[in-house]
């Protein structure tokens, strides 16, 4: 894996565009459209609907970093519950 971006194109909205990300993020946005059972080009189209004035490859960078976060502090979420009820079934 390169930290260099890596210019690819999409189609959104019946336009080409390109998008420049890290291979990080481009096997991580592909990872999240398939969680979300949507195309890359869904995804990255719902992104940019809701960007504001941000550009598009920082948009997707935020977008991604705040998805696993979010993914990651329900799984936390659920193992402290489950190891709660663990607990009070064993007093």
């Amino acid at each position: 894996m390169q930290d260099i971006p890596k210019k690819r194109s999409l189609t959104l909205k019946g336009h080409r565009t390109s998008i420049s990300l890290e291979d990080a993020f481009w096997i991580a946005l592909n990872d999240v459209a398939e969680k979300e059972d949507k195309s890359t080009s869904e995804l990255v189209e719902m992104i940019d609907e809701n960007r504001g004035e941000a550009g598009l490859s920082s948009t997707i960078r935020i977008y991604i970093l705040k998805y696993y976060q979010s993914r990651n502090q329900r799984f936390e979420k659920n193992k402290n519950g489950a190891r709660e009820k663990l607990n009070t079934a064993t007093r």
